[in-house]
C-alpha cells in the first residue's frame, strides 16, 4: 500500500507539471472557436482522457508500437494556431478530419521518418515554430483585454489582472526553481482566477450544472470531414512534433541510460500516430511528447514506467468527471491573456533556441529563416495577398503556417540539401530541439 501511495504521488507530480498544457489548449481553441460553456467543458475532459491514453501507448512497449520509455503524452501547442486557422475557415469538423488523416500519416510513414527527418532540420523546424509562435502572439494580445470583441475590451481591470498574472510567472521563474517553475503559469493562473473571483469577474453556474459522472461521446462535435489544405496543415504540425519527439526520445535514452533502435523510434513514431488518431476519433487534439516531464524525469531521478502509468490513469479518472473540466472553464479571458502572452512567446523563444543549433554564419541558413518567416508572417497578416491566383494554388498560399514551412522546406532543399554536411539531422542537433 504504502509503495503504491508512493507511486500515484509521484505521477500526480507528473500531472501537475503537464496539466496548463493539457487544459490550456481546450481553453485557447474552444474560445476562439466560440463554444458554449457546455462543450468547452467537455472538450477540457475529453483532452484531459486523450493525454492519458496517448501516454498509455507510448509507455506501453509492444512489437507495434511503444517505446517503453517513461514518456508522457500531452496535446501539441503548435497546432494551436493551425487548429483555430482551420475550424474558422472549414468548421470544427474539419480540424478533426485533418487531425485523423495526420495520424494516419504518422503511422504510415513512421518506419520512414528517420530519412524524412533530413528535410526537417533545425533551420526549417526552428522557422516553423517560430512562425507557429508568432501568429499566437495576436490571441494572447486579444484576450489579454478581456476577449476580441467584447464590450469591456481594454478596461483597466482586465489589464491588471492580465498583467497581474504575467509579473506573477515572470517572478516564479525567477525565484524558483526545478518543480516550481514548471508549474508557474498554472500558479499564475489559479491566483488570478481567485483575483478575479473576489472582484466579480467569475460565474460559478457552470460548476454547479456540471454532474459528477460523464461518459465518453466520440465524434461529439461531428463526422470529421475532410479538407485537403487542412490536412497539409496538420501533417506539417506532426512532422515538427515528430522532430520534437525524436529529441525527447534521444534524452530519456541517455537518462534511462538505455540504447535506442532505429525499429524502437519507429514504434514511438507509431505510438504517436496513433494517439493523434485517437484525438482525431474523440474529437479531441492531436498528441505529442512533453520535454517538461523529461526535466521532471530527471528532477526526481525516478525513471519507472509505472509512475507515469499512474500519472495517465489520473487523468483518464479526471476526464469523466465533467465538475473538474467546468472548475477550468470558470478562469477569465484576461487571465488567460496573461498566462498566453508567457506561454506563446516562450513558442517563439522554442523555434529561435531551435535556430541556436544552425550556423547561421552560412547565407543560405539566414536567408531560409528570413524568407521563410517573412512569408508566413506576411500572409497571416494579409490573407488576401494571394486571392487573385487561381484556386488550385490557395491551398499553399492561404495559411500562414502552411506558406511559410513550404518556403523553408523549398529554400532547404535548394540550398543545403545535397550540398552541405550541415544539413544532416544528427542526434546531438535533433535533442538540442528540447
Amino acid at each position: 500500500m504504502q509503495k503504491l501511495t508512493k507511486t500515484y504521488t509521484l505521477g500526480l507530480q507528473h500531472v501537475l507539471a503537464m496539466y496548463t498544457g493539457a487544459v490550456i489548449v481546450p481553453l485557447i481553441v474552444g474560445k476562439a472557436l466560440k463554444l458554449t460553456p457546455e462543450q468547452l467543458a467537455y472538450l477540457i475532459a475529453i483532452d484531459l482522457l486523450g493525454c492519458g491514453i496517448a501516454t498509455v501507448l507510448q509507455v506501453w512497449k509492444n512489437r507495434f508500437f511503444g517505446t517503453g520509455l517513461p514518456v508522457v503524452l500531452g496535446c501539441a501547442f503548435q497546432a494551436v494556431a493551425p487548429m483555430i486557422a482551420i475550424g474558422n475557415q472549414y468548421g470544427i469538423t474539419a480540424i478533426y478530419g485533418a487531425i485523423i488523416a495526420s495520424g494516419l500519416f504518422v503511422i504510415i510513414f513512421s518506419g520512414l521518418f528517420g530519412k524524412m527527418l533530413r528535410v526537417f532540420a533545425p533551420v526549417v523546424t526552428g522557422s516553423v515554430v517560430t512562425i507557429i509562435g508568432l501568429t499566437l502572439i495576436p490571441v494572447a494580445i486579444y484576450d489579454m483585454g478581456g476577449g476580441k470583441g467584447s464590450p469591456d475590451f481594454g478596461h483597466p481591470q482586465n489589464l491588471l489582472l492580465s498583467f497581474g498574472v504575467l509579473l506573477f510567472i515572470i517572478l516564479m521563474n525567477c525565484f524558483t526553481t526545478g518543480f516550481l517553475r514548471s508549474i508557474s503559469v498554472l500558479f499564475g493562473i489559479i491566483l488570478g482566477t481567485v483575483v478575479a473571483a473576489l472582484m466579480g469577474k467569475v460565474d460559478f453556474k457552470p460548476v454547479l450544472e456540471a454532474s459528477w459522472f460523464h461518459m465518453v461521446k466520440p465524434l461529439y462535435f461531428g463526422v470529421p470531414t475532410f479538407n485537403l489544405s487542412a490536412i497539409l496543415t496538420m501533417i506539417l504540425v506532426a512532422m515538427v512534433s515528430i522532430v520534437e519527439s525524436t529529441g525527447v526520445f534521444l534524452a530519456l535514452e541517455k537518462i534511462c541510460d538505455r540504447k535506442l533502435t532505429e525499429e524502437d523510434l519507429a514504434r514511438g513514431y507509431r505510438a504517436e500516430g496513433l494517439a493523434v488518431l485517437v484525438g482525431g476519433f474523440f474529437n479531441s487534439f492531436p498528441y505529442t511528447t512533453y520535454s517538461q516531464n523529461v526535466g521532471l524525469v530527471q528532477l526526481t531521478k525516478v525513471k519507472t514506467r509505472n509512475v507515469i502509468l499512474a500519472m495517465a490513469s489520473i487523468l483518464i479518472v479526471l476526464s469523466f468527471i465533467p465538475k473538474v473540466a467546468a472548475l477550468t472553464t470558470l478562469i477569465p479571458t484576461a487571465v488567460l491573456g496573461g498566462a498566453m502572452i508567457a506561454m506563446f512567446g516562450m513558442v517563439v523563444a522554442s523555434g529561435i533556441r531551435m535556430l541556436g543549433s544552425v550556423d547561421l554564419n552560412r547565407h543560405e541558413n539566414l536567408l531560409i529563416v528570413a524568407c521563410s518567416v517573412g512569408v508566413g508572417l506576411g500572409v497571416t497578416i494579409a490573407p488576401d495577398l494571394f486571392k487573385q491566383l487561381p484556386q488550385s494554388l490557395h491551398l499553399f498560399t492561404e495559411n500562414g503556417i502552411i506558406a511559410g514551412s513550404i518556403t523553408a522546406i523549398t529554400l532547404h532543399l535548394l540550398l543545403n540539401v545535397g550540398r552541405s554536411k550541415t544539413s544532416q539531422v544528427s542526434s546531438s542537433t535533433v535533442q538540442e530541439t528540447i
